[in-house]
């Protein structure tokens, strides 16, 4: 099928083959039903898309198109990819399951990439078994893809089941509680509180102390690899990016190599620090986003408390949680240890069931 990426630079380009996740998609019995629209290459040029909540908010991106497709019931599954949020965050938007899995746990190939080390291809659904069926069919190894695991493919239903009780939950409230609204953060609490009664541990955690770097360092990594791809694109056809994708690749072209080599050390420093402070509990639980879809159409929201899940590679589920005063969706942001997916799916599932809040946008019931 025509793959524009959101695009004039790709606007024709009709591929010659399927990308992995699709092949393993259509040989499980999926359906095809088409190509959902995308932000400009995956990155913070809005879509056309409207968020089905109140068309004058964002749905979020890069994974726009998929996310409302969910949220609509126009599909019961489709695909997004995340760099820094833009599977979980659209997800959080439009009130629906997002899944994050591993880095390498769901092969890259065929992907029109933006940053080779931190791309992952997302999941959104409306339940938390429909991520892990998902996830089922599209995991595995793929010698195609440098970053695919090799890695065993559990069996994620079995180990979802196994893990359907009460969680030990850690909460962080440095950094999350600052940059959140008195709303979000607020609701988030009422969460916890409910996780609690219903026979949660709670565990007040903390974050590293690598954690400061952790936003710059994924934003320097992204700009230099997504320069890197487009460097011979950009060369005769600058002028047909959108501004936001053309200035993260020319800032990248910017970057030394020395500056792109400590920002991907910092980033090691991260996960392994992070696989420490996750490891204390069974899942860790944070807001999904600051705030509801912003009322902008001009933005895709505030990525910020996805990425420090994608840069450190820890896989997330984001759960819809409730309703803001204004009547967009909120939700939390479930994250666990590297292949951990049933573990992490098996607690959500849990939360799943415990808040039972199902949204359907207006007019889409």
């Amino acid at each position: 099928m025509k793959t524009a990426a959101g695009s004039k630079v790709y606007a024709d380009f009709v591929p010659e083959f399927d990308a992995t996740c699709v092949v393993k998609i259509k040989e499980a019995g999926g359906i095809i039903l088409g190509k959902a629209v995308t932000t400009e290459f995956a990155t913070s040029d809005p879509s056309p898309t409207y968020n089905p909540w109140n068309f004058e908010h964002t749905p979020g991106g890069s994974s726009s198109g998929s996310s409302v497709a969910v949220a609509t019931k126009t599909v019961g599954a489709a695909l997004g990819s995340q760099t820094g949020g833009s599977t979980c965050r659209p997800a959080a938007y439009n009130g629906i399951v997002g899944l994050k899995a591993t880095y390498g746990r769901i092969s890259r190939y065929g992907v029109v990439p933006v940053s080779w080390s931190l791309d992952h291809v997302g999941i959104l659904v409306r339940t938390v078994e429909d991520a892990a069926l998902m996830l089922q069919v599209m995991s595995g190894e793929d010698a195609r893809d440098p970053g695919s695991s090799s890695e065993p493919v559990p069996d994620y239903l079995i180990q979802m089941n196994e893990h359907n009780k009460p969680p030990r939950i850690g909460v962080v409230s440095d950094y999350y509680s600052d940059e959140s609204t008195p709303e979000t953060w607020a609701h988030t609490q009422k969460v916890v509180q409910k996780l609690k009664a219903s026979g949660a541990e709670i565990v007040e955690i903390g974050l590293p102390h690598s954690f400061g770097s952790c936003h710059s360092a994924q934003r320097i990594v992204m700009n230099v690899e997504c320069a890197a791809f487009h460097e011979q694109f950009h060369a005769t056809q600058a002028e047909d990016y959108g501004p936001r994708v053309r200035s993260g690749m020319e800032m990248g072209m910017l970057v030394p190599a020395t500056k792109y080599l400590q920002a991907m050390r910092l980033r090691r420093q991260f996960r392994n620090d992070m696989v420490q402070t996750v490891g204390q509990v069974d899942v860790v639980l944070t807001p999904a986003t600051p705030a509801p879809a912003p009322k902008d159409r001009n933005t895709t929201g505030d990525a910020s408390f996805q990425v420090p899940w994608t840069s450190s590679g820890l896989p997330t589920v984001t759960l819809p949680s409730g309703l803001s005063e204004t009547g967009m969706p909120l939700a939390v942001q479930l994250g666990g240890l590297p292949f951990e997916e049933g573990k992490l799916l098996g607690a959500s599932k849990w939360c799943e069931n415990v808040l039972d809040i199902r949204l359907s946008p207006p007019n889409y019931s």
